[in-house]
């Protein structure tokens, strides 16, 4: 196995790593350990479109009907003359 370390980590990084591993019931070097090893497999689960995204996270939540009124006037081309 490989062993990194890391110069110059901000105080306060180094502090909110040590809360989040206590939250989490971890030391903070499993914390940090698992921290990089989800970002450096992050390319590796599918990309999925932005529709579906979108849909897969609030689709359970219903969609919404809005009323569309009728056209009174027949569409015409947009004018950049000016």
């Amino acid at each position: 196995m490989a062993a990194l370390s890391i110069r110059d980590l901000d105080d306060s990084v180094k502090e909110k790593l040590r809360l989040r591993a206590a939250r989490h019931g971890r030391s903070m070097e499993a914390e940090i350990r698992l921290i990089l090893t989800a970002a450096a497999t992050e390319d590796e689960r599918p990309r999925t479109d932005l529709f579906s995204a979108l849909t897969e996270r609030f689709g359970q939540l219903g969609g919404v009907e809005l009323d569309v009124p009728a056209r009174t006037t027949p569409p015409r081309a947009a004018d950049f003359s000016e």
